[in-house]
Parts: structure tokens; sequence; C-alpha cells
């Protein structure tokens, strides 16, 4: 059986709402993961994250910087 780790970092006042937060995800301070503006479909592979059908989805690895609004 093969044990994994699963490491979850999220910084203070954070609101995080209707996401998917896939493994080792860091997220800085007062960072919003809502999709307030009803964004149906993006690509932000690059920093982090993609919506798909208004699901905010965080990629693994990720670090999304304090103060981010997504």
């Amino acid at each position: 059986m093969k044990l994994m780790t699963v490491v979850l970092m999220t910084g203070k006042n954070c609101v995080i709402k209707g996401a998917i937060i896939d493994d080792n995800v860091s997220i800085g301070d007062n960072v919003r993961i809502t999709n307030e503006a009803g964004v149906v479909d993006a690509d932000h592979t690059d920093e982090g994250y993609v919506i798909q059908d208004s699901i905010v989805a965080v990629l693994r690895n990720a670090v999304i910087p304090s103060g981010t609004v997504i």
C-alpha cells in the first residue's frame, strides 16, 4: 500500500468557496477563490488554476500569492 501525504497551506483571512484544491497547494494571506465574476471557462495554468463550467480548480503544487482574487 502506498501512503500519500497531502499538504495544503492557507494564509490568514482566506475565502474559498465552490473550488477544488489539489495536492500540495500553498495559498497566501487574504486570497479569495470564489469566482465572483461568474467566469465559465478560463485557462490560467501558468498562474496555478483553471476554471471549467464555473468551478475553480487550483492545480497541484500551485502557489497562489497573497491578495489574489479568483
